[in-house]
């Protein structure tokens, strides 16, 4: 399939942001995404500045019959924000928000990342659940339900979407909330990129911060198993202001380790008692857990998740951390090859558990979520990182009892486990699918077949 010059002419009449192809310069670094193991070529590469440039984009792509792509954050590891031959909706030039910080709620545009987000919420005070890395976008971890440091107290992202505007694949854009479109706003939360492209989001945010408790406690690799047994006890306690993740690790001197991110979203005196058995516990090595500014708290990750590497990943929910679960992290990291490879257990708790599957379309409110990331640099490497990250996924099976994150799906996990990410609420989103694309034009995602 090849697009016509005339074809891209037209296009780039018919909108006001920039349209890159092949041929135009700095097209290889329009092309470019977070995960370096993607090399995609598509065949145009537009910039929109507005929801009119988006209409305009989805009519061409339709009525061209080519692949559609929509690039928000660009963090989608398998890719499905890119895509060969087709066109790329990119959002990166359309970063608007505004917060109401009487109505308490944020509007904002899907180019934004979430430290972006993140800084003009907290000139107010205010904050909702995002990522647990500050350089993630907005769109894709809220569509696909969001998880963060915020959850126990306010829910996922999803559950603190109020409203969006959506282009549809017919080309009207539309509205959606509890009142206007309610299906489509239940299906936004947390059904991916199957229904539309959005080009506003609102959210309700809260007062947190500007400090709050947080930070990393590391513990060195041979008390791993033992830190690991401890988190399991403690998540089970703790209160809904308080999340804990426990990752294996690399330090930066190159120990492998076992560490507990942190972060208590309420009162600095009341987070100070509640982390102090995390403190306690053990001989860590690393103990930076205390006052820190919530920005801060939102970027203490990112130096864990850096672009331009190679990434391949494999997740699943796990009901809780059973000593079988913990042998396989512990014998698992043990044998990992690159030191910036990691896992990662992040528990769903307190008000994100107390919401009813079916309430949105995200559907996984209980248990514990286990990432497995390999990181590298050199594609000669490709087959023994992406061997480890499937060992270590066979390994946990007979402890998952299925489900897993669909923004950590991988480009070649199937239909089976779209449906799991979708798990009881499949059927009616593609009822919803149905309605709103019938003829499936948004199928770059974990895709819901119409």
């Amino acid at each position: 399939m090849t697009v016509q010059a005339e074809s891209i002419e037209s296009l780039r009449t018919a909108v006001r942001g920039n349209v890159i192809t092949p041929a135009d310069a700095g097209y290889d670094d329009a092309r470019r995404v977070w995960n370096a193991i993607i090399d995609r070529r598509p065949a145009a590469i537009v910039r929109c500045r507005a929801a009119a440039d988006v209409i305009a984009t989805v009519n061409f792509a339709r009525d061209n019959h080519l692949p559609l792509a929509i690039r928000g954050g660009a963090h989608n590891v398998a890719g499905r924000c890119t895509c060969d031959v087709g066109i790329v909706i990119d959002f990166s030039e359309m970063k608007s928000i505004r917060v109401d910080p009487a109505a308490q709620t944020v509007r904002a545009e899907p180019g934004l990342r979430w430290a972006e987000l993140d800084r003009e919420t907290q000139a107010f005070g205010l904050a909702t659940t995002g990522g647990t890395v500050g350089d993630t976008g907005i769109a894709g971890l809220t569509l696909g339900g969001g998880f963060g440091w915020l959850g126990g107290r306010h829910g996922m992202t999803a559950d603190n979407l109020i409203s969006a505007d959506v282009v549809l694949a017919n080309g009207t854009l539309a509205h959606a909330s509890d009142r206007e479109n309610p299906d489509l706003i239940w299906a936004l939360r947390g059904g991916g990129g199957n229904f539309g492209v959005v080009t506003s989001f609102e959210y309700r945010v809260h007062p947190i911060g500007p400090m709050i408790v947080g930070g990393i406690v590391v513990h060195p690799f041979p008390q791993a198993a033992e830190a690991l047994r401890f988190y399991g006890e403690f998540i089970r306690q703790a209160p809904d202001d308080l999340t804990v993740a426990a990752v294996m690790m690399t330090t930066p001197d190159g120990q492998k380790a076992c560490g507990f991110v942190v972060a208590y979203a309420g009162p600095v005196d009341e987070g100070l008692k509640a982390v102090q058995p995390l403190k306690a516990f053990g001989t860590p090595v690393v103990d930076m857990v205390g006052p820190l500014p919530y920005v801060a708290q939102q970027s203490l990750l990112e130096g864990a998740m850096p672009p331009d590497l190679r990434n391949y990943w494999k997740a699943d929910f796990i009901p809780e951390m059973s000593a079988g679960v913990i042998d396989v992290a512990v014998s698992s990291y043990a044998r990992a090859i690159s030191p910036m490879s990691a896992l990662l257990f992040f528990p769903i708790h307190g008000r994100a558990s107390r919401i009813a599957p079916d309430a949105t379309a995200y559907p996984h409110r209980r248990g514990i979520h286990f990432g497995i990331y390999a990181l590298w640099n050199d594609p000669a490497e490709d087959r023994q990182h992406t061997a480890w990250v499937r060992e270590t996924w066979d390994a946990v099976q007979p402890y998952v009892p299925g489900g897993v994150y669909v923004n950590e799906l991988g480009e070649d996990e199937g239909d089976n486990r779209v449906q799991q990410a979708y798990a009881g609420n499949y059927e009616r989103l593609r009822t919803i699918k149905r309605k709103y694309d019938p003829d499936n034009l948004f199928c770059l995602n974990a895709n819901i077949k119409p």
